[in-house]
């Protein structure tokens, strides 16, 4: 059984013994799994387990964020229609190699409000994204890169 399933299992039972059917009760349930095969890590030598959950966490906290800021950023375009914005589609060079590194980081480049994966060259080196507010190519890419796609890769890679 792998870590991440032990440490679900632990969630759940942790949750079915207090009688509780609530997120937060799992969520603190997880953690405190976590915690208890952290402190027994020396029993797993070749788990990363304990370096990728980190990060999984830290990539949804981020992804959440941007979600949040880009769907206020649409929102204020809908509610003020007089101002202008850039739409366009630019190139992001992706270091992402796996189908599932380029899956990850297509999909939530279109999950966020503003931003849609259009098309990948036909070598995967490039995803083309259709940008709602484009007012500077090599910012955007940066922050594509930058944010987004090296934080999916740590989490893929580690």
């Amino acid at each position: 059984m792998t870590l991440l399933a032990l440490n679900i299992v632990f969630a759940a039972v942790f949750t079915t013994l207090l009688g509780s059917g609530h997120i937060g009760v799992f969520l603190f349930g997880f953690a405190l799994g976590y915690v208890v095969l952290w402190l027994s890590k020396p029993l797993y030598p070749d788990s990363g387990y304990f370096q990728k959950t980190p990060k999984t966490i830290l990539l949804a906290v981020f992804f959440l964020k941007e979600l949040v800021v880009s769907s206020l950023r649409v929102l204020w375009e809908v509610i003020t229609p007089w101002q202008i914005n850039r739409p366009g589609i630019i190139g992001v060079p992706l270091e992402a190699r796996t189908d599932l590194e380029i899956f990850i980081v297509a999909n939530l480049i279109s999950l966020t409000p503003g931003t849609l994966s259009v098309d990948l060259s036909e070598d995967r080196r490039t995803l083309y994204v259709h940008v709602m507010f484009l007012e500077d190519v090599a910012r955007t890419r940066a922050e594509i890169k930058d944010g987004l796609e090296r934080r999916v890769l740590e989490v893929t890679r580690s």
